[in-house]
């Protein structure tokens, strides 16, 4: 037997404590979600694949929103780890299905929770 933080492993199987799993990072399809701040492009929220980002400053991500006005969060770094808890007065584009970012300056993985919390945000249209 192996305890690890909220996971407990037996006989080769892992268990999580239950209602921790909105703080694990999200993941689907091998893709990682996140929340990535351009130097002048702006802020974003989508899947991008760790294994192909280098750290450099060109990133593509997959299902996509830009965010461009968010309240109910400090910061991207509070967007990243709980979301907004005000989306109605958020306003975050349509979702673009992949996109290259060329000038990233920050990736916050995101959390299930954050990740839901910003996908749940209502498609902004002028």
């Amino acid at each position: 037997m192996k305890i690890e933080g909220t996971e407990i492993e037996i006989n080769g199987v892992k268990y999580v404590k239950e209602g921790s799993q909105s703080s694990a990072i999200a993941i689907k399809d091998g893709l990682t979600y996140a929340v990535i701040r351009g130097d002048r492009s702006g802020v974003f929220a989508g899947y991008y694949d760790a294994e192909d980002y280098d750290g450099e400053k060109s990133i593509v991500l997959y299902n996509t929103r830009r965010l461009w006005y968010w309240d109910g969060a400090a910061s991207i770094s509070q967007l990243a780890e709980h979301g907004t808890s005000k989306p109605t007065n958020c306003k975050f584009t349509v979702p673009v299905q992949k996109m290259r970012v060329t000038d990233v300056i920050e990736v916050l993985d995101a959390t299930e929770k954050a990740k839901k919390s910003i996908e749940g945000v209502k498609i902004w249209e002028a």
